[in-house]
């Protein structure tokens, strides 16, 4: 993240988002604000605030994207939530503090990943060691009633025999023998916590709470010598790792770095919803106002401070506008970036240029089965006019659209293709029209295949 600047943060996302560039700018700004926050006076660091964003656009142009994969460049917790989902509180269904549980858990997975990487060597080793303990266990000196120099004899026999199974354990000789583990058994399941914050699975486990009062319990276990070495690998890691500082780095990560994407934010916006007598789209607005503003939310691992969480919220707004939501909402959002509709050069660009293009994940599958695929540009061009048409036809869904047709051109051929003895396969512009012509002409068709 230091050394992005915004405008290589933009040539990062213009690998797999087509377009949109005043939405790209919009976001490296902001995504490097972060970075600039962390390097300012302690003074004034508390008083900068992100200034969160609403994508505005049809599905499928690309929001949910741009804000996926600028929390992989920032390496920062990420959440996608609808804000659809959630309820006033009070209500049965979600509340919108659960928002940033959720981003915590996802902040310690992230972080505890992180950790176990960096003592993987350290615990492959000690996971070692513990294997040919269980393979050839050691001599206890109660048991050995010897002379010195027989005890030396037998300790040197004892090391050439644990020599020897190393040997053979890591060229894979022993990998069909099995071995008894005493692995712990969570005897006591996950919770509910009913708090005054609503009905949460907090993911709060009673051995947690209490502790040494309630030790573990182990069962004994047959594994193969593969299984015992993955299991004993993620025993020693977890024992590596230091979870309190796993937890304060996470915490930390998410109230300086959290990214949270809301979805369908226009949803909750304009006149009350009819999802039941007295649950409205104002009260959700409400709820999700001081987690948007900067509060404190309670969760499993500690209180969390939201001020400084980026907040990315998208809709189409096709009926309701942003002005629709409740003022204060309004004004903390204060960048707000209209997507354009995707049109056919568009379309012939998304299939082809990104990293992840639609064309080169289906010639990438044909290879799995040996034949190569290849599209002329009039049948690129075909499919990314067909798209147009339909979207313009029917509901638009943007790049979305795209799939549906391919599935429909490459059906037959993917049906056909284990066992047949095609090896090379030429998509041209006359087989697209051949496959789609009748479909689009019948508008209705169209609605239920395209």
């Amino acid at each position: 993240m230091e050394e992005l600047t915004p405008r290589q943060i933009v040539k990062e996302l213009d690998k797999y988002i087509i377009g949109q560039d005043k939405a790209k700018k919009s976001v490296a700004i902001a995504l490097r604000n972060r970075w600039r926050r962390q390097h300012v006076n302690d003074e004034i660091r508390d008083e900068i605030m992100p200034n969160n964003i609403i994508l505005i656009g049809p599905t499928g142009v690309g929001k949910t994207e741009i804000a996926r994969r600028l929390a992989r460049l920032a390496n920062a917790p990420f959440i996608k939530v609808e804000a659809s989902k959630f309820t006033e509180v009070g209500y049965v269904g979600r509340d919108v503090e659960s928002i940033i549980r959720d981003l915590v858990d996802l902040s310690v997975s992230m972080v505890r990943a992180e950790k176990t990487e960096s003592v993987q060597k350290k615990a492959e080793e000690l996971a070692e060691e513990r294997l040919l303990d269980v393979l050839l266990p050691p001599i206890k000196k109660s048991k050995i009633n010897k002379s010195s120099s027989e005890e030396d004899e037998l300790y040197q026999k004892m090391e050439r025999t644990r020599e020897k199974l190393k040997k053979q354990l890591n060229s894979g000789q022993l990998d069909e023998r099995t071995v008894e583990l005493n692995i712990s058994s969570d005897s006591f399941p996950m919770m509910q916590v009913i708090s005054p914050i609503g009905i949460e699975e907090m993911g709060m486990n009673i051995q947690d709470l209490l502790g040494p009062m309630m030790p573990k319990k182990t069962k004994k276990r047959k594994m193969t010598i593969p299984e015992a070495r993955r299991y004993l690998v993620q025993e020693e890691s977890q024992k590596l790792i230091d979870m309190d500082e796993v937890i304060k780095e996470a915490i930390e990560r998410v109230e300086n770095s959290g990214i949270v994407f809301l979805d369908e934010i226009d949803k909750i916006a304009g006149s009350d919803s009819q999802h039941g007598p007295d649950v409205s789209r104002s009260g959700v607005q409400r709820d999700l106002l001081p987690v948007v503003e900067g509060t404190n939310v309670i969760t499993k691992y500690g209180m969390v401070k939201t001020d400084h969480v980026l907040f990315i919220a998208s809709g189409a707004f096709h009926i309701s506008k942003p002005s629709d939501l409740i003022p204060e909402l309004q004004g903390r959002f204060p960048i707000r970036v209209e997507l354009n509709s995707l049109t056919t050069e568009d379309f012939v660009r998304i299939l082809t240029e990104p990293e992840n293009a639609l064309l080169k994940q289906y010639i990438a599958l044909m290879e799995t089965e040996n034949v190569k695929l290849t599209f002329t540009d009039d049948a690129i061009r075909e499919i990314a006019r067909t798209a147009d048409i339909v979207n313009d036809k029917a509901e638009n869904i943007g790049a979305r659209r795209l799939h549906t047709i391919m599935t429909t051109i490459l059906e037959d051929i993917l049906f056909e293709l284990p066992g047949s003895d095609m090896y090379e396969i030429k998509i041209d512009e006359k087989y697209v029209q051949l496959r789609l012509n009748d479909i689009v002409q019948d508008e209705d068709l169209s609605r239920y295949i395209l």
